[in-house]
């Protein structure tokens, strides 16, 4: 008699356990990135009001009767930038999922770090600019 027993279940029941880690990582990945996705939306339409109320207490936009309209700024720019990268972080993920998923399977996980170091630089980069912005502001 043999003492080794072969486990005769499928992979994605065999390592369920693994497939459900696997899935509540990704899901962090994408509540992360609507996080930055929704902060850089927010940082876009700041911008917007701040540059309407400075018109209005400058007086300045209220000629003819016309709204305000607001000129892009640093603002504008970093908002756009924090969408579009939230945006990227979730397409990665799921890229990073299925890849994650696929090894599990085959049984050969080895850990990636592209999402970690492009969240770490984007992170960083994001920091430095609001530091130059505000230091700018002084």
């Amino acid at each position: 008699m043999s003492d080794i027993f072969e486990d005769q279940r499928p992979p994605k029941v065999r390592n369920r356990r693994v497939h459900m880690a696997n899935e509540r990582t990704f899901l962090a990945w994408i509540r992360t990135s609507i996080g930055i996705m929704a902060f850089g939306f927010v940082v876009e339409r700041f911008a917007i009001f701040l540059k309407q109320v400075s018109f209005l207490i400058g007086k300045e936009g209220l000629v003819e009767g016309r709204i305000p309209v607001a000129s892009q700024g640093y603002s504008a720019v970093l908002g756009i930038f924090l969408v579009a990268l939230g945006a990227l972080m979730g397409l990665l993920a799921f890229v990073r999922y299925k890849k994650v998923e696929k090894q599990i399977d085959e049984d050969t996980y080895s850990p990636s770090l592209l999402l970690d170091i492009l969240l770490t630089i984007s992170i960083l980069a994001v920091g430095l600019f609001l530091v130059i912005f505000l230091l700018h502001r002084i």
